[in-house]
């Protein structure tokens, strides 16, 4: 398969993953993009490889973790705009507030946090394969996803939606 083929199968499900990641649509735009630049480099090595997806989830994620790092020392946001897609003209008010709702939640948790759970949860890997995507070992994936869904569930229960 070329890269090319490889981008029109594969290019969609990667934005998702990407817009997950980053919680906004032009930020998961750059992230697809430049995560793709990188592996175009190594083409011919990623599609000899059996699956060339994870290299690019794996680039993807490397590519996230390293912005989000660079962001917190450089970067400073003026304001959060909504994303407008036409998915969310279908979804009634409350599905809004809910997506919402879990939107601010992740975004509130530590990028290799808010990766863990994007993997399990949204790409639906196991803890395996997450820890080879992001280089870690399984255990660490177990206690960081454990800590994660503490921090989500603590932050949107009413009891953690009163201290705001």
């Amino acid at each position: 398969m070329d890269f090319e083929e490889f981008v029109a199968a594969r290019g969609e499900a990667l934005l998702r993953l990407a817009q997950v990641l980053t919680g906004d649509p032009f930020t998961a735009e750059d992230l697809t993009q430049a995560a793709l630049v990188d592996v175009l480099r190594r083409w011919d090595a990623v599609c000899g490889a059996s699956h060339p997806e994870a290299y690019v989830r794996r680039a993807m994620i490397n590519r996230f973790l390293s912005w989000r790092r660079r962001r917190a020392t450089s970067e400073v946001l003026v304001a959060d705009l909504e994303p407008h897609s036409r998915d969310w003209l279908a979804d009634t008010t409350a599905d809004l507030a809910a997506r919402d709702e879990l939107r601010r939640a992740l975004s509130s948790l530590a990028p290799r946090a808010r990766a863990v759970l994007v993997l399990r949860y949204y790409a639906d890997l196991d803890d395996a394969a997450i820890a080879d995507t992001m280089g870690v070992s399984t255990g660490t994936i177990r206690s960081t996803a454990s800590r994660a869904l503490a921090a989500l569930r603590l932050t949107m229960t009413p009891a953690g939606r009163e201290g705001r």
